[in-house]
This record gives structure tokens, C-alpha cells and sequence, in this order.
């Protein structure tokens, strides 16, 4: 009999990190460094649970947060959000209208009801080679193609955006391509950080290219990272080694002349603050923030009303702000940690990408040795009890180049110390035999 499922039901894959997931709980032995949790001894505990009671204490204040909220989100919390972005970019004024503002369930939400409002099936959108495997199963579920682009340290190679678009437009085909998405602050996988400039430069190529599109092409700049940049020394006590808040990493795309109707800007408090929280916001333009706002409508009428109240009081009161030096803090020892033990156990062909931040290391092994899916290193890694995720799964199903296949990325977020430095001399023992 014929499935009653729609095209979308039947073509949507389950997303890798699902069996990456389950393949750390079906082992209870194994180390992780694939999943990019956040660290559980970071998570602030009592200072939610201050803050709750604060808000539970009355019906005054209680009973609104256990209410129902507005589609777009609560007021103080969409004030709160522009002016901390505002911060975060060193008091740039252009686009940072809470009217703009709209507070989504995490920033997954916000880049899936986008990806519905701007693409239709067989759509294009251009992506960083590698990037947010997540993101690409959206693509994949929506029945989008995307189509890469190459990254460098520094963020996107500007000379092969301009060669895609210039294909894409000899072979008629820039028409359907309706974005841009980066990843621009310590990438997922990576940890590269974009430049201005280079932000500058991609969002003007755009431009340059939407006369012969027909339509807007948007960036979509998605910064869940950027909050997580590391403090200058690690080894200090907190309270020394993190300067006051401010504008610590590049300013976002918003802050480009011609930003405010070309760029979508993603973001989250959960990687900083909570990841349980689950509570992520956008700045977009117009038309894209009505189609947005009505497709949320639908999906759930508004993000859950006490977690935006919770993250409102803790943005009014610097508890955020306390919070977010204690992540960072936290995540560079981490950091140092797994990047001496690669050091030591790794051998010396791999190439690794230290990030300034972020959660994540990315190793590149010689050309011709996979570290693929099905290759022998990540069959015999999980025979010693290590898990990463292979580098290919964060490649676009794209025709125009093979998927590299000699990478992985290398998680610290949730493991412990001592895991890292075991995980990673397991990996590295495992490359040795084949490398």
C-alpha cells in the first residue's frame, strides 16, 4: 500500500548527530569528543534557581511568565537582545531595533522557519565547505540544494564565492539561489572566525549578483559561537583573566552599510548560557521577519514564556554576563588541555585548526586516508571506546567537488578533562597505525 506520508515525511534523513547521540549512550565505556553538549559543571544551577524564585515569588510577576507570550517574544527580552547585540558590537546603531527582534525555541528553530519562509523545493543555498552539518539537514529535509564554497582560516575564499555565482549564473541556475549562510564565529565544525572584511566583501558580492537572481540573495549570518571566545590566559582566575564584557571578536554583518535589508542574523543564549534552556533569537529584514513571524505562528504561537522571563532577568541583573566569563573561562582550559594532548599523541602529518573559542577542534589527516564513516580509523575508534565525527558529514551534497573525506572534528565541550586526555590518546593511537 501507498505511505500516506508527505514528500517531506518520506524524504527527510535522520540527522547524524541522532546516532552519533545514540552510540554514546549504547556505550557506556566510550569517550566522546563528537556531540558538541555544553560543559554540565558550567551550567548555572543556582543562579536559575534564584532567579525562578524571584519570579515565582508573587503572582505579580509569576503569573505573566507562566501566562502565554507574543508570537515575536517578550517585550523586555526583545529589548534586552538588541542592546546586548549592540554591545557586543561596540555601540554600532544600524540594525538593532527591537521591533526587528524575534525570540525563537534556540537558534535551530530560527534557521529551520527561515529556510521555510525564503526557499522553495530545489531551491539553492550557498554554503561554507565544511559547516554546521545540522544546517544541511535542514536543507536535505526541505528538499534544498546547497552548494559549497570554500573556507579559510579567516572565513569564506571570496575568489571561489565569485566563481559559484558566475557559474551559476552562465548555467541559469542563480535564480534559485535565495541565501548565503556562514557560520561566522568559531565555525562549527572548524573554530574559523570570519573577518569583517570578508563579510563586507561576501554580502557586496551578493549584491553584485541580485540583478541577474531577480531577487534578494540574504547572508545569513548565524553566530551561536560568538559568546564563547576565549579569555587571554586561562590559567588566571577568572576574575583576572576575562576583561569586562565588550566587543571581543568582530562585529556581526549588521553592522555593514546595506545590512539592514540583506542581512538575517542568528543567534542564541543557549551555547552560552543554557544549553537546556533552548531559547535562540534573529534580527531580520523585512519582508522575511513578517513571513517568519506567521510561520511561528503556526509552528507554536510563541517560545516558552518563563524560560524568555528567566533569560530577561538574567540579562537585567549581569547574571548572563557572569555567566558567560565562567563559560569561557572554562572552555579555554579545556581547550589547552586537548590541544596538548594533541600534541602528543597525534601524529605529526595531521594538520589541526586551533580555534579561539567555540567548542571544537578540527583535524585534517593526509589526502588519501579516510577518516570517513565507514573507513577503518573511525571503525576501530569505536572499537577503543572514542567517538568524533567524521569531517565528510559536514560537507554539501555537492557535485562539482568529491567530499574530503581525511577530517574529523574534536569536541571538548562535555567531556571531562581527563577524557579528553584519554580520548584523544586513543584517537591518536589508532591514527598511528594508520597514518
Amino acid at each position: 500500500m501507498k505511505t500516506a506520508l508527505s514528500d517531506l515525511g518520506q524524504r527527510t534523513a535522520p540527522p547524524p548527530i541522532s546516532w552519533l547521540m545514540k552510540a554514546a549512550l549504547a556505550r557506556p565505556k566510550l569517550i566522546s569528543l563528537a556531540v558538541g553538549f555544553t560543559d554540565n559543571a558550567t551550567l548555572p544551577v543556582e543562579a536559575s534557581r534564584r532567579l525562578l524564585n524571584q519570579i515565582l515569588h508573587s503572582a505579580k510577576t509569576g503569573q505573566p511568565a507562566l501566562q502565554y507570550g507574543t508570537t515575536a517574544g517578550e517585550e523586555t527580552l526583545r529589548q534586552l537582545t538588541a542592546t546586548h547585540l549592540q554591545k557586543l558590537d561596540g555601540g554600532h546603531d544600524r540594525a538593532y531595533s527591537p521591533e526587528r527582534v524575534i525570540i525563537t525555541g534556540g537558534s535551530q528553530q530560527l534557521l529551520y522557519m527561515t529556510m521555510e519562509a525564503l526557499c522553495d523545493e530545489g531551491d539553492l543555498v550557498l554554503v561554507e565547505d565544511p559547516t554546521y552539518f545540522v544546517f544541511l539537514s535542514i536543507l536535505q529535509s526541505r528538499g534544498l540544494r546547497a552548494r559549497g564554497v570554500r573556507l579559510e582560516r579567516d572565513g569564506l575564499d571570496l575568489a571561489h564565492l565569485e566563481k559559484v555565482l558566475t557559474q551559476l549564473q552562465k548555467s541559469g541556475e542563480l535564480r534559485r539561489v535565495k541565501a548565503l549562510y556562514l557560520v561566522t564565529y568559531f565555525q562549527n565544525p572548524t573554530g574559523a572566525t570570519t573577518t569583517l572584511a570578508k563579510k563586507c566583501a561576501a554580502l557586496a558580492l551578493l549584491k553584485r549578483f541580485e540583478r541577474a537572481a531577480g531577487h534578494p540573495i540574504y547572508l545569513l549570518e548565524d553566530a551561536a559561537y560568538r559568546e564563547l571566545a576565549f579569555p587571554g590566559r586561562a590559567d588566571l582566575p577568572v576574575s583576572q583573566a576575562e576583561p569586562p564584557l565588550g566587543p571581543t571578536t568582530p562585529p556581526t554583518a549588521l553592522t555593514m552599510p546595506g545590512a539592514r535589508d540583506r542581512v538575517i542574523y542568528a543567534g542564541t543564549y543557549s551555547k552560552p548560557f543554557a544549553t537546556g534552556v533552548r531559547v535562540g533569537f534573529g534580527i531580520l529584514p523585512e519582508p522575511l521577519f513578517t513571513a517568519v513571524l506567521r510561520i511561528k505562528g503556526n509552528h507554536d504561537f510563541g517560545t516558552a514564556n518563563l524560560l524568555q522571563h528567566l533569560l530577561a532577568r538574567a540579562l537585567a541583573d549581569e547574571t548572563y554576563d557572569r555567566q558567560v566569563v565562567k563559560a569561557r573561562h572554562n572552555y579555554a582550559r579545556k581547550a589547552c588541555v586537548m590541544k596538548s594532548a594533541l600534541v602528543k599523541y597525534f601524529p605529526a602529518s595531521v594538520e589541526i585548526w586551533e580555534a579561539a573559542g567555540g567548542l571544537y577542534f578540527w583535524a585534517r589527516l593526509p589526502k588519501k586516508i579516510s577518516a570517513g564513516v565507514n573507513s577503518k580509523i573511525f571503525q576501530t575508534a569505536l572499537k577503543h571506546d572514542v567517538l568524533y565525527v567524521p569531517g565528510e558529514l559536514c560537507y554539501a551534497d555537492d557535485a562539482t567537488r568529491r567530499k574530503p573525506a581525511n577530517e574529523m572534528r574534536l569536541s571538548f565541550g562535555n567531556a571531562s578533562t581527563a577524557d579528553i586526555r584519554e580520548g584523544i590518546r586513543r584517537l591518536g593511537a589508532v591514527l598511528r597505525k594508520f597514518v
